[in-house]
């Protein structure tokens, strides 16, 4: 019995051990594969790309068109293709998935008012499974047996991918430089990076210059900024961190008011009234209220969240639009969605973000959330007007022809179908329990506090 205990006790660290070797002893022969990596063009992912070909695989360059600058700045992909190139992938796709990552990606979490830890919009993590979704289709494509991301071991994104990866497509495997250690014990920091860059002909030019002390990552819906200086909680961002939203002090001196029109709880026109500008598919929707409302200071915050990996990590993020889109939802539904309904998906919402942030969204819960979220949003039809200044959107009005709300029922000139009378037999039989309570707990009586002053009486 003692040896059988021994023999449990030690298991664990043996099957640890053997995970170490495991991982020491790790193959990177990538002779014979072929994957598709998914591609931003940076430093990081050049250098991987490069790496990964001299290690023998066929690489096939996967860049995602998510509306890179949100509006107030292009990617140029011509540049990040020809980079590809230089770097050793094979082929190279460039494809413009800003539509559908905003209608298919964006307006879901928007239906759903999701936020994750009540303040992070999710605008990195909503992208994962878009990219995901069409890498996985290129890798079909393609005969490909791997898919590779930029993704370090440290960070949710890794999670994100290759879950998504797995949940898509049977018989893909994932291969990921930052966790084999071979990449990261010759790759320890930016230096090592660029003198392997200019050793392998990688172009450097865009690398090279004055790079921001933090990293960046950037689609139609949000900006983040996150490592580097920014590591350290205390320390204020930089002005730099301002891509998508004016700080405060420099924010337009008038207002903008815009009139958001919603079917079934989606955005499907915006007009800015102050200047007759419209737009009415998704992307373009998104692009506009980022402009408007980046010149008004709105969407940006400075958060430390959890990661799904189990550590802190603070980052900063810039949502324009999706704030705007977020508070005019939020105004609609409470116009047209019954209280009850509201309330549990309220409590849906929570499971539903933290699904979204986790990298869960090609999963069966996720079905199910989703569906439940859109049969919520049936009558969630209307128009909102809100006021754009300083940092906030402001409801000017809300209307629908769904209303639940009644003028008469809730005036107190009118009487409008509502009996007060009956108010008293509500408020006795709610109390009920609360006498009951009070009976049991505090049968001296509730301790009151003794008034020590006298009232002044009519003379």
């Amino acid at each position: 019995r003692a040896l059988n205990l021994a023999r449990s006790l030690a298991a664990p660290l043996s099957s640890s051990r053997a995970l170490r070797r495991q991982v020491r002893s790790m193959s990177t022969d990538g002779k014979g594969k072929k994957l598709v990596l998914a591609y931003s063009g940076g430093l990081d992912t050049s250098t991987q790309l490069r790496w990964l070909a001299d290690k023998g695989y066929e690489v096939v360059a996967f860049c995602a068109n998510l509306g890179q600058g949100g509006g107030m700045a292009d990617e140029d992909f011509a540049a990040v293709e020809a980079k590809a190139l230089k770097s050793g992938a094979k082929k190279v796709y460039i494809i413009d998935l800003q539509e559908e990552f905003v209608k298919d990606y964006v307006f879901p979490i928007i239906r759903s008012n999701a936020i994750y830890e009540n303040r992070y919009m999710l605008g990195t993590s909503i992208a994962r499974p878009c990219i995901a979704k069409t890498q996985v289709a290129i890798a079909l494509k393609e005969g490909c047996t791997h898919i590779s991301h930029g993704s370090t071991g440290k960070g949710n994104d890794q999670v994100r991918f290759e879950l998504s990866t797995y949940a898509l497509a049977a018989g893909l495997e994932c291969v990921v430089p930052w966790r084999i250690p071979e990449f990261y014990n010759k790759f320890q920091g930016r230096q090592d990076l660029l003198a392997y860059a200019k050793e392998r002909g990688i172009p450097i030019a865009m690398d090279a210059g004055n790079r921001p002390p933090y990293s960046m990552d950037d689609n139609l819906y949000h900006i983040s900024f996150e490592s580097g200086i920014l590591e350290d909680p205390a320390a204020t961002p930089p002005e730099s961190t301002h891509r998508y939203t004016q700080p405060l002090a420099k924010c337009k001196e008038t207002p903008d008011d815009v009139q958001i029109f919603y079917e079934k709880g989606d955005p499907v026109r915006v007009k800015n009234l102050t200047t007759g500008e419209e737009a009415s598919t998704p992307a373009t929707i998104l692009r506009l209220l980022n402009r408007l409302g980046g010149a008004h200071a709105i969407g940006r915050i400075d958060i430390v969240e959890n990661r799904f990996v189990g550590i802190k990590s603070r980052g900063v993020y810039e949502t324009p639009g999706g704030t705007i889109l977020r508070a005019a939802h939020l105004d609609i539904e409470a116009l047209t969605i019954d209280r009850e309904v509201q309330r549990i998906r309220d409590q849906l919402t929570v499971k539903y973000s933290e699904l979204v942030y986790n990298g869960f969204w090609f999963s069966p819960e996720m079905e199910f959330l989703q569906n439940s979220m859109d049969f919520s949003q049936r009558h969630v039809n209307g128009e909102v007007r809100l006021r754009l200044f300083r940092g906030m959107p402001m409801c000017l009005g809300r209307s629908s022809d769904n209303s639940l709300y009644k003028k008469d029922m809730v005036s107190m000139d009118v009487e409008g179908g509502f009996d007060v009378s009956m108010s008293e037999g509500f408020i006795k039989t709610l109390s009920r329990r609360l006498r009951a309570y009070r009976n049991m707990a505090y049968p001296q009586g509730y301790p009151i506090p003794k008034i020590t002053v006298e009232g002044k009486t009519k003379v």
